[in-house]
């Protein structure tokens, strides 16, 4: 392939690289992971409320890995709430698990930035040889996109960073059951239980950003580049032709 060809190919797979960081960055801190709806089952039960009256128990929250918002009803209108992770919930979520994810998405940033210089080199300097070749573009984007270094394209959840975050928050989130337990929290009159989850905007933010270290593989082979630990026919061939000889 042309020169020319390949930076254009390394400077788009850079530019990707660049835009999946900074997104990464923007959800990191924003309230916009996951939004939540829940019902007030102490008002609901006492009043013995039924289809459109459920509405007037019928509360919502959003929130990120660090704050949210929400409002609860239970009957006697709105109320409003805000709340954060630290120090606030800090015994009432498994914050094992939400530092995890917090972390891995850190680590993400980071590999995604190195990725972008990776990329940036090797578009406008003559590194193709070097480590900071293809080898290492391919060890990036295993690590922080999960592109397995074979001559198929299949995720592995072990090496992903971005697959992790998205792991680890789902579970928090359904297993731990992390929005009823703030719809609860210091409610000691009413219980909450929760109706409905959805993930928004900063969730899909980082599959956009894991599906695009996979696209940026496909691109270092389109440049040319066999992957890793990957041998040619004709090097098989020459191996064991040199065999016979002996």
């Amino acid at each position: 392939m042309p020169n020319q060809q390949k930076k254009v190919i390394f400077c788009t797979a850079g530019v990707l690289s660049f835009t999946c960081a900074l997104g990464v960055v923007t959800a990191l801190g924003t309230p916009l992971w996951i939004k939540a709806t829940f019902l007030c089952k102490t008002g609901a039960l006492l009043v013995n409320a039924s289809g459109q009256e459920l509405d007037k128990f019928m509360g919502e929250m959003q929130y990120g890995l660090f704050h949210g918002e929400g409002v609860r009803q239970c009957g006697l209108g709105a109320r409003p709430f805000r709340f954060s992770f630290f120090p606030d919930f800090l015994k009432l979520i498994p914050v094992s698990i939400h530092v995890n994810v917090i972390l891995f998405s850190t680590i993400l940033i980071l590999l995604t930035m190195v990725g972008t210089a990776f990329f940036m080199y090797n578009a406008f300097g003559k590194p193709f040889e070097t480590l900071h070749g293809p080898l290492g573009l391919y060890l990036l984007s295993f690590i922080s996109g999960n592109i397995c270094p074979n001559t198929l394209f299949v995720p592995s959840v072990a090496g992903s960073c971005g697959c992790l975050v998205m792991i680890l928050f789902a579970s928090e989130v359904k297993i731990h059951h992390l929005s009823e337990k703030i719809a609860n929290y210091k409610e000691g009159t009413y219980a909450y239980k929760t109706q409905s989850e959805k993930y928004t905007t900063s969730f899909w933010v980082i599959f956009i950003c894991f599906f695009v270290h996979f696209l940026n593989g496909l691109l270092i082979r389109l440049a040319g580049f066999r992957f890793p630990f990957a041998k040619s026919k004709d090097t098989e061939t020459t191996n064991v032709a040199v065999d016979l000889m002996y």
